[in-house]
């Protein structure tokens, strides 16, 4: 069932403005791509999940950060190669489809947009809880509602107005980020003047147990934490299939990865973990950041951390729909989803791929509020290991790309995978190995994650051998049906 090297698939269609309704348009600007591309790493999660990290690991959570920002750094490598090659809003999803065969791209696309959409009722709902303590007069569920409809109102528009909401909720993000990293450095290294830090040093880092207090097994264990927070990362190359220069936007953002993990991330964490004591009660009782800026001293740190979180959820959200639904559009183009998905708008929108998502969006927003612990809670983790999955199929499909686009048009390999093809093996080894820790992790659910992810990534490639072998049956019968007369009689 594997594609033949030289037999060209079905890449997306782009059009330019003055060609209405033929397919996705170069609506984003390259302020757009690299605002996108920064904030493409910065996820809620960061902000939020880390304080579990650190209460596991100890400083040596930072080992853990540097692990996965690696193995992702390594991934990114590999699809900014395919992608500079090939730019198409199927990204990954494409790229196996022609790698490894129509199966490998219709199983990947689908657990990808399934991913996103359960994303964005487990956003739209973070959101809401925000917005509800600040105006309790507005009920939660109307706020996760109101948050859907605005953000889906602003991807239905065009692909420029994403661009435009994407570049300032993560320019938000970025500027937090950066100025928590400046400020939390000072305080750390003893040169901000009126701040009272007494307990912040690099002595945290060794102090209160040592670096890792509960053994270097805690390190994978971190891993594990954090690994889902890094998801987001590839979205930079969807959308440059919609940029004015969509070869230049995937090399730029695939060689600024290293710098963008290290500083948002590690950067990040190691303020923390720097500034209190990593078991210091405050880590979990606030969350990490708002633990850390209280320990300088600034007022309304809490708020002030609710509205970066907000916004941090407001622009995953938005990304999310618009990454589900041009998913879903790739998939329509390639015969793997309903034709309408692949229709746009004079715009250039895929209106029914957008509505499409969305509406799977709202109904899991439904089911976490009617039935959170049963169905909510199996959405949330079979959808939980997909980022590993994805990765992986990243890592087969550019083994076989790479003698593709060699044997076709060599000049297109403007970015090119580090040591090929032995560090592409080694960084699917450890994804594999990630996936197998997991399978001995019963006290943060990564068992659950990963068998239930195994369940649903089965039937969806069960779904895709079976469509693949009615395809082939039609193929075969109209070959039969077109078959000259003459040849028949012949025959026989």
């Amino acid at each position: 069932m594997t594609s033949q090297p030289t037999t060209p698939k079905a890449e997306n269609s782009r059009s330019g403005p003055g060609d209405p309704g033929n397919g996705l348009q170069a609506g984003l600007k390259n302020r757009h791509l690299s605002m996108i591309a920064i904030g493409g790493v910065i996820g809620a999660g960061l902000f939020v999940g880390s304080s579990s990290g650190i209460a596991t690991a100890g400083p040596g959570i930072l080992l853990s950060y540097a692990l996965v920002g690696t193995l992702v750094v390594l991934v990114m490598r590999m699809l900014g190669e395919m992608s500079a090659a090939n730019p198409t809003s199927g990204s990954f999803s494409a790229h196996a489809d022609r790698a490894l065969g129509s199966w490998a791209g219709f199983s990947i696309g689908w657990l990808y947009w399934f991913f996103w959409v359960v994303v964005l009722a487990v956003e739209a709902t973070a959101g809401a809880v925000i917005l509800e303590g600040w105006i309790p007069a507005v009920p939660q569920w109307a706020w996760a509602l109101i948050v859907m409809v605005v953000l889906t109102a602003t991807n239905l528009a065009s692909v420029g107005s994403y661009g435009e909401f994407e570049f300032w909720f993560a320019g938000i993000k970025v500027v937090a980020i950066g100025a928590f990293i400046v400020i939390g450095g000072l305080a750390v290294f003893g040169v901000l003047p009126g701040v009272d830090s007494e307990q912040a040093g690099l002595a945290n880092l060794t102090g209160h147990g040592g670096f890792l207090p509960h053994g270097p097994g805690a390190i994978l264990t971190g891993v594990l934490l954090v690994v889902f927070s890094f998801m987001g990362s590839e979205i930079a190359t969807l959308a440059a299939g919609e940029s004015e220069d969509p070869q230049r936007a995937v090399t730029k953002s695939t060689n600024s990865i290293i710098w963008r993990i290290a500083v948002f991330y590690l950067g990040s964490i190691f303020v923390v973990v720097t500034l209190l004591p990593w078991n210091d009660a405050s880590l979990a009782e606030k969350g990490s950041y708002v633990a850390a800026l209280d320990t300088l001293g600034i007022a309304h740190a809490g708020q002030i951390m609710n509205f970066i979180v907000l916004t941090s959820v407001l622009s995953c959200l938005n990304s999310g729909l618009y990454t589900a639904s041009r998913m879903a559009f790739s998939l329509g183009e390639r015969g793997d989803a309903p034709k309408s998905f692949a229709r746009t708008t004079e715009r250039g929108v895929p209106r029914t791929a957008i509505i499409a998502s969305v509406v799977f969006g709202f109904v899991a927003v439904f089911f976490n509020y009617k039935f959170p612990d049963s169905v909510f809670l199996f959405l949330v983790n079979s959808s939980g290991a997909v980022a590993l999955f994805v990765w992986l199929v990243i890592c087969f499909s550019q083994l076989r790309m790479r003698k593709i686009i060699q044997a076709e048009a060599p000049e297109k390999l403007v970015v090119r995978m580090w040591l090929y093809p032995y560090l592409t093996w080694a960084t699917a080894a450890l994804i594999v190995f990630v996936l197998g820790y997991m399978l001995t992790d019963t006290e943060h659910d990564g068992r659950r994650t990963v068998l239930l992810s195994l369940l649903v990534a089965a039937i969806v490639l069960a779904i895709a051998f079976v469509k693949e072998k009615v395809r082939g049956g039609r193929a075969a019968g109209e070959a039969v049906v077109a078959e000259p007369a003459g040849d028949k009689v012949s025959a026989g």
